[in-house]
Order: structure tokens, then sequence, then C-alpha cells
């Protein structure tokens, strides 16, 4: 679906969630598309902030949002019953609803009864095309750059747009390539990984980014971990079918366990780096790490740099954090053009 065809600005939902990795949606759209929110709305009980206004659904409707957009990315991409009377206020506030969960919104009798009652639009952005092929394996034209991660929710759509962006603004030929709810939210287009059935999976890897000119690039948005017990099969359909030439490894210093997987550790990165390049020959045999993107939006900038600098001389790679840009940044891309 085409950001175009999106009733905007949106009202950005919380929900009540008290992890802010499960808000990845609200951020990214703070984040990259602030131009369409004018506010968030959250429940009690709820402790995630994306510092904008808060507001009701009447409330933002005054202040020209015209869809309520669910913020949240939980596990499973469930809506619980908790959230249907906020929704069906936003609705009787005159918004439309959009999700990029699971839970399809049309299934849910309450709110399809109130959005039929009221006139209102039911938009789910999860929903994959139908008519997509069995992967073929075959090395196409143009070249393409995947991020991966040695968790979920710690940068790779992020690092993706600043790379991506980073590109253009050196006179690159690039576009990003979104693979999940929010980045389709953010560029209009793409696919939702997660949401296609396995078959096919790596198949909708390579529609995603499709033939191109020799001298342009595809940054495309990475999910979930090859390491991750639930979504690696998603990471692993989306390295085979992207045929990735350069890899860059995204990495939050300091998480130590899978997010919501308490069980599971955060891999080292020079695992994921060996992992990636062992799985990626299948398709691209010369695939190959161009860096490290690193998350460290909880240090401060002396901290971020110090640390920036250590990995990238413990590791041998370029190491930047991409949305703090600057000399490093400029390292990894020109890293990831070589």
């Amino acid at each position: 679906m085409a950001a175009g065809t999106l009733p905007t600005p949106y009202l950005l939902f919380l929900g009540d969630v008290t992890s802010p990795g499960f808000a990845k949606t609200a951020f990214g759209l703070r984040d990259w598309a602030s131009d369409r929110c004018v506010g968030e709305f959250a429940l009690p009980g709820g402790t995630v902030s994306t510092g904008l206004p808060a507001m009701t659904p009447r409330e933002a409707y005054a202040q020209g949002a015209r869809a309520l957009v669910i913020g949240v990315a939980n596990i499973g991409g469930v809506i619980p019953r908790s959230w249907l009377p906020p929704l069906v206020e936003a609705l009787e506030a005159g918004l439309d609803i959009i999700a990029g969960m699971h839970s399809r919104l049309a299934d849910i009798p309450e709110v399809n009864a109130a959005a039929t009652r009221l006139g209102r639009r039911l938009i789910d952005v999860r929903r994959a095309p139908t008519d997509l092929p069995i992967a073929t394996g075959r090395k196409r034209s143009g070249k393409r750059i995947l991020t991966v991660g040695t968790d979920c929710a710690l940068g790779k759509k992020y690092a993706a747009l600043a790379i991506a962006r980073g590109l253009a603004d050196r006179g690159v030929a690039a576009d990003f390539r979104a693979s999940g709810q929010t980045g389709i939210l953010i560029a209009g287009s793409g696919i939702p990984m997660d949401a296609v059935v396995a078959d096919f999976a790596a198949g909708a890897a390579e529609q995603l980014s499709p033939d191109a000119a020799a001298d342009h690039w595809d940054v495309i948005e990475g999910q979930g971990s090859l390491f991750h017990p639930s979504f690696a099969g998603v990471s692993l359909a989306l390295l085979h079918g992207s045929q990735p030439d350069v890899f860059v490894v995204c990495h939050q210093p300091g998480r130590e366990q899978m997010l919501g997987m308490e069980a599971f550790a955060v891999p080292p990165i020079e695992a994921v780096i060996e992992q990636t390049v062992a799985l990626g020959r299948l398709t691209n045999p010369a695939i190959r790490c161009g860096g490290v993107s690193l998350n460290t939006a909880h240090l401060s900038p002396g901290e971020a740099d110090a640390l920036i600098a250590a990995e990238s001389d413990r590791l041998g790679l370029p190491a930047a954090d991409p949305i703090r840009r600057g000399p490093a940044f400029d390292a990894l891309l020109d890293s990831c053009l070589a």
C-alpha cells in the first residue's frame, strides 16, 4: 500500500506497553515520518512514550489527525481485548485505524461493527501479496545491502534507512526496501516478510529487491535474527532471497538476553558474521560483511565514540551508530561501497 493512500496525519497508539522495544512502530514513525504524526495515545499502565503530545482520539482529530496507527509490535502481533474499547473510541472520534499486527482488524467483531456503523476504514498493512512465487536463486543484477541483527528490535530498520539516505547524499542510486510493517508505513511500499507463507518467503525477498542497474544499491531492512528461536526462519529466508553483496550487523551494546526470550543469550557479533556468511553463500558466494551498526542511544556522545572506536579495533571492521553519523558512519559507507 502506498503512503499516499493512507489517511494522515497519525495519532500513535501505544496501548499499555512497558518496554520501548515493543513500541518500535511508534518510534519508527516518530523518527522517520514525524511530519505525519500529531500525538500519542497510551492506556493506563503503559510506561512508554515517544515524547509526542499526549492526546485522546477526539483531541487528536481536532488537531487534524485522520487515523490512529497501532504503534505496538508485540510478540505474535496480537490485539488484546483490553485495547478494544480505545480502538472503538478512536473510530467514534472520527479516526480510521491502521494496524501492522498479525491480528486482522476486520476479524474483531466489536471493531468491525463500529467501523461499519461509522463508515470508517480498517487498514492492515501486514498483509502479504497473494501471488508470490517460490524463490529461484537466480542472481539478479544490481547491488544489495542487508542489515542483520544479533537480536530483534535493536536498529536494523534505522540502520537501513540511514544507510540508504547516506548513499543518496553521496549521489549513489539507492533505495530503502521495507520488509516489515513499520518500514512499509515509512516508505509507502514493501513486503511484510513475517506475514508470508514459509514456502514463498525467499521468493518474496527476491520480489522485494528485483533486477536493477549495475550501479544501483537496494538497502534491505532486516528482520529478526538468525539466532532467535522464534524468528530465525524469517531471517534466513530474507538472507537467501535478498542475496546481499554486503551485510551490516546491527547490535545494541549491553543487551545480554534476547528480547522477550530471556533464556537465550544474545550472540557475539563475530558469531553473527560467521553464520551470515556461511548461510548467505548459498545464493551469493561473494557475500561479505561491510561493518557493524551499534545502537548507542543509551550512551552519552563520549561513551558512544569510545565504544564505537573500541569495537572497530576489536573486530577489524568499520563500526558506527548511523543515527549519530559522523566520520565513523562515513567509514562504514565507504566499506559497503568498496
